[in-house]
């Protein structure tokens, strides 16, 4: 089951968010013993679309969800429709890759770190043994295990936003390279096949770039240039690295330490490597040579291959392979012939995702298992299973339980259900 608009496409009219949770609801409630709603608390936890709003939008859209959850028939309280930092999101993420793993509980050296890349943000989460920042350091404790992890989000370095603004960056360079700027002018996109159009009828993108007292027409002509579309994204990657205020900072002026460890690799990494048919555990070369091979076919021949596919869903993949390695090898340091990369969504048909470890976290903690400690403070996650922008049922059986056996979890931004059978 899939509802979109996502959440944060209300933007424009935050007072009827709520409406998108309704049939979510009633689907919940469909699954639900009627005698059980009472028991069963509902969450409502938003990642990047919101995080990328304004406050006073963002808490309209909230606000909205509160009076439809209020009055849902579930167990709910106005605090628990939020919207989590990136970083917690990461180190949720890490907790669900490494429960699906079993590996938590194990030494830190045993453990997989988590790399997202999601539409609006990218997450890192890893263990190390080096020291952290405090703004950077969260500690996980699992029976008897403890976890230093280092995580951050890096918000508009997500896939979509980031090719939105590599255009944006191609164009103003076309436009101030003239020495004179009429209403119309020229630039080439690299990140596009050879001859591709928006329109489908010329080979020619348009593209309106607003200038201080008159829009022009940026007109991209589309070469589709993989060595020239990885510049591109390496500009906006390591953009403000200046203003790096730590001994590493791969990312723009943030810090990252080196990566330690095998990475789960998921969302539109898994995405472009399934699309490129590299399976889960390729090398950084292999996506190039696929990316660099579609990028620099003719888009006519590409659109007569992908004939099932809309234009908009596979047009990105001249970016997305040269983003993806823009940011792996050329920001982060991963080597081209690195195999300790897995791109997946699914880990022992569990799929992985931020919610399933909020959700855990949640189960483990009331029973006394888990605890969690970020930024040097400690607290318990006390309450947490996840409606993010999803919905989550069923507590009262889970409790029941060492493990939970099934989650069902909807994720708004996502766009869709996610749903888990794990093991006793």
């Amino acid at each position: 089951m899939k509802v979109r608009p996502g959440l944060s496409s209300y933007s424009g009219d935050p007072s009827s968010a709520g409406a998108a949770l309704v049939e979510l609801l009633d689907f919940g409630k469909g699954k639900i013993p009627k005698n059980q709603w009472g028991n069963t608390e509902i969450r409502l936890m938003a990642t990047a679309g919101l995080r990328m709003l304004d406050d006073g939008v963002r808490e309209k859209i909230l606000d909205s969800c509160r009076r439809v959850l209020t009055t849902s028939g579930f167990q709910f309280r106005d605090d628990w429709a939020s919207v989590i930092s990136g970083s917690d999101e990461g180190v949720f993420a890490w907790v669900a890759a490494n429960y699906a793993l079993d590996m938590l509980g194990r030494d830190l050296q045993e453990t997989t770190g988590i790399i997202e890349l999601g539409g609006a943000s990218a997450q890192i989460t890893f263990a190390t043994k080096e020291s952290l920042p405090s703004e950077f350091a969260h500690i996980v404790k699992f029976g008897g295990a403890t976890y230093n992890l280092y995580s951050n989000s890096f918000l508009g370095l997500g896939q979509n936003v980031a090719h939105e603004s590599v255009k944006k960056l191609l164009s103003s360079k076309g436009l101030t390279s003239a020495e004179e700027s009429p209403a119309s002018r020229v630039y080439t996109d690299p990140c596009s096949p050879s001859g591709y159009s928006h329109t489908g009828m010329s080979p020619a993108v348009s593209v309106v770039i607003p200038n201080s007292s008159l829009e022009r027409q940026s007109i991209a002509h589309a070469n589709g240039n993989f060595s020239e579309c990885k510049s591109a994204a390496l500009l906006l990657l390591q953009k403000e690295k200046d203003r790096c205020l730590h001994q590493q900072c791969h990312l723009g002026s943030s810090y990252v330490p080196n990566l330690q460890g095998k990475f789960l690799a998921t969302e539109n990494f898994f995405f472009t490597s399934k699309f490129f048919g590299l399976g889960p555990m390729p090398i950084l070369s292999d996506l190039e040579s696929a990316g660099q091979q579609f990028c620099e076919e003719d888009w006519m021949k590409l659109k007569s291959k992908y004939q099932t596919l809309a234009e908009e869903d596979f047009t990105k993949y001249c970016f997305s392979a040269a983003y993806i390695v823009a940011l792996l090898h050329d920001s982060l340091g991963i080597a081209m012939t690195d195999k300790r990369l897995w791109f997946s969504d699914n880990v022992q048909n569990i799929q992985v995702d931020w919610a399933l470890g909020a959700f855990i976290m949640k189960s483990m903690e009331q029973m006394g298992w888990i605890a969690f400690i970020s930024h040097d403070r400690f607290f318990t996650l006390f309450g947490i299973i996840v409606l993010s922008s999803l919905l989550s049922f069923a507590i009262w059986l889970i409790l029941r339980l060492r493990k939970p056996q099934l989650k069902t979890v909807y994720d708004l931004e996502k766009g869709r259900y996610i749903v888990t059978k794990v093991s006793r």
